[in-house]
């Protein structure tokens, strides 16, 4: 291994000589203490190093070692339902500060798996092919995958039995492999072909299924100030969405944030397997008080992870909270190196970067010849509130889908905050005909008319503020009455009312259908002669029934007050 010595430490920023053999992004140990770091510049024989611990106690003199290879994580069964720092080493759920200097391994050794083989010795296997399973938990069934980077004759495999991490299993093609193997977490895992992303994933609010909504492989930014609700929202997706396996990154957010999460997610119950959601759950947890620059590595260590488990056939989604926070340590490791600022002091190279990330997500033909998909969900904290910022400006460009969060929404108990003023889908038009191809052929002209309602409701409304409602058109009267039941029953979502938290998309598309088909009566009785006076003294109050009084797949019901209410509104049209 070769070897230099430090001649200046900046913080988390630390310069060495006499490292000739150091190449761009080797993975390098600091110091007595043997602290992680990773090789950003060379110049020469001097080369730049970021590392990922507190960097207190380091002198210029102090060895340096270089590994040999970039910087790489351990993948095997025991990640889901693990808590671990930004470079995937384990934290303790009650304690999560790491002692400076411990080794990058990410599973522990002591545990034991039941191996159950898949293949038989003699055969020929390719790159990601399935050599077995291990039952990580009782959510997810772990296949054991020939790495990206291997294959040939199988010469030898295991017979079922208890194994751990690093126990051969196996010999394919002269390659004694393990349970689990190592992959460098700025290179993406390869993939046989990449497929379109045509098929909704399903996340359970109401408001972003029926007027934002994401594909499966597809990226999506939650952009909002401080208090509009963006982790609440993000743990709602996390807690609910249709994803066999969730990756969520806390990314410089205050560590009470996270503390919550992990409780919540252990003591939610998975309506899949009826275990705690943290069985399907993998938690990086790089807080605003732990390392600044594990902070940059933690989301490319989290889309790794979710790449894994696309590799064996799930749906993974990662969950960045907030890709804000990783923006500002780039900023802090370029401002130390004397890197030229652009704009607001971030690096020139932010957008790019952000582009890398987000272009990891997809969905795609495996190397074995399956379908797995990683969708990316990251929150976006501008600084103020200033949606123009830099961060925010230059992700819109990147993701597909923008729910926009709004802080006169939030302020006025409208939750989740997600305008529909400034939110956008541009796979959208895919899933009209993803949804027409499943049994619902309306599902895009029903989205179109819930957002054309909105937009003429915010129009009439600013017109109402200077002449009074009283004084509009009936019609209009009609439509400011109809887009407030669209906010209240539909677009509105309780994340603590237990008939409230998740809506099946059943329940979804019968709210959604009610209040139109509502509006639409109001409208043919006000056209038939019926005083809008009447009208204005209709009881609607069956909408808000529909919403609460409802379980979370209560479709039929729904369907059910639908008809009764249609019922009532009719007799305001019959003789007297």
């Amino acid at each position: 291994m070769t070897s230099a010595v430090v001649t200046r430490v900046n913080g988390p920023v630390v310069e060495v000589s006499a490292g000739d053999g150091l190449a761009m992004l080797d993975l390098v140990e600091v110091g007595p203490r043997r602290l992680p770091g990773e090789v950003i510049a060379l110049d020469g024989a001097s080369a730049t190093l970021q590392v990922y611990e507190y960097t207190g106690g380091l002198r210029p003199g102090d060895e340096v070692v270089a590994t040999g290879g970039p910087l790489a994580v351990q993948l095997g069964p025991g990640l889901l339902g693990g808590v671990f720092d930004g470079v995937l080493r384990p934290l303790s759920a009650a304690d999560v500060r790491l002692e400076p200097g411990r080794a990058t391994g990410t599973l522990g050794a002591e545990r034991a798996w039941q191996f159950d083989p898949a293949v038989s010795a003699g055969g020929e296997l390719g790159p990601g092919a399935v050599l077995g399973s291990v039952r990580e938990t009782a959510a997810v069934d772990h296949r054991v995958l020939v790495p990206p980077d291997v294959g040939g004759l199988v010469e030898w495999i295991a017979p079922a039995g208890e194994y751990h991490a690093d126990d051969p299993i196996a010999r394919v093609g002269g390659a004694v492999l393990g349970l689990s193997h190592r992959w460098p977490i700025r290179r993406p895992r390869p993939a046989q072909a990449r497929l379109p992303a045509s098929e909704s994933l399903v996340t359970g609010q109401r408001v972003l299924d029926l007027l934002f909504p994401v594909a499966r492989g597809s990226t999506a930014a939650i952009p909002g100030g401080f208090g509009t609700g963006k982790t609440v929202l993000l743990q709602q997706i996390a807690k609910w969405c249709d994803a066999t396996v969730i990756v969520y990154v806390g990314c410089g957010e205050r560590g009470n944030e996270l503390a919550d999460v992990l409780e919540e997610f252990e003591a939610l119950e998975d309506p899949r397997s009826g275990k705690p959601l943290l069985d399907r759950t993998v938690l990086i947890a790089n807080t605003s008080n732990m390392p600044v620059m594990a902070r940059e590595a933690s989301i490319y260590t989290g889309v790794t992870v979710a790449e894994y488990y696309r590799d064996m056939g799930y749906d993974a989604v990662v969950i960045a909270d907030s890709t804000s926070r990783w923006a500002e340590a780039l900023r802090e490791l370029a401002s130390r190196t004397d890197e030229l600022p652009a704009e607001e002091g971030y690096p020139a190279g932010l957008s790019s970067a952000l582009a890398d990330f987000y272009e990891r997500a997809g969905r795609v033909e495996t190397l074995s010849r399956g379908a797995g998909s990683v969708s990316i969900l990251g929150a976006v904290s501008p600084p103020g509130g200033d949606l123009t910022e830099p961060v925010t400006s230059h992700t819109r460009r990147f993701v597909r889908a923008v729910w926009s969060l709004d802080r006169d929404l939030a302020y006025a108990r409208h939750y989740p905050a997600v305008t529909w003023r400034d939110s956008s889908s541009r796979d959208s038009g895919g899933l009209a005909t993803w949804y027409g191809e499943h049994g619902d052929p309306a599902w895009g002209e029903r989205r179109l008319t819930a957002l054309r309602l909105l937009t003429d409701a915010d129009r009439i409304e600013s017109i109402a503020q200077l002449v009074g409602s009283e004084s509009l058109p009936a019609k209009e009267r009609v439509s400011l009455r109809a887009a407030r039941l669209l906010r209240e029953a539909v677009l509105q979502q309780s994340a603590v009312i237990a008939n409230d938290q998740y809506s099946s998309p059943a329940k979804q598309r019968a709210l959604l259908e009610l209040v139109l088909a509502v509006h639409e009566r109001l409208i043919a009785l006000l056209e038939g002669g019926v005083p809008i006076a009447e009208l204005d003294e209709a009881d609607l109050s069956a909408v808000m029934r529909a919403r609460y009084d409802t379980p979370p797949d209560g479709a039929k019901e729904v369907e059910r007050i639908h008809r009764e209410l249609i019922d009532a509104l009719e007799s305001l049209g019959a003789p007297s």
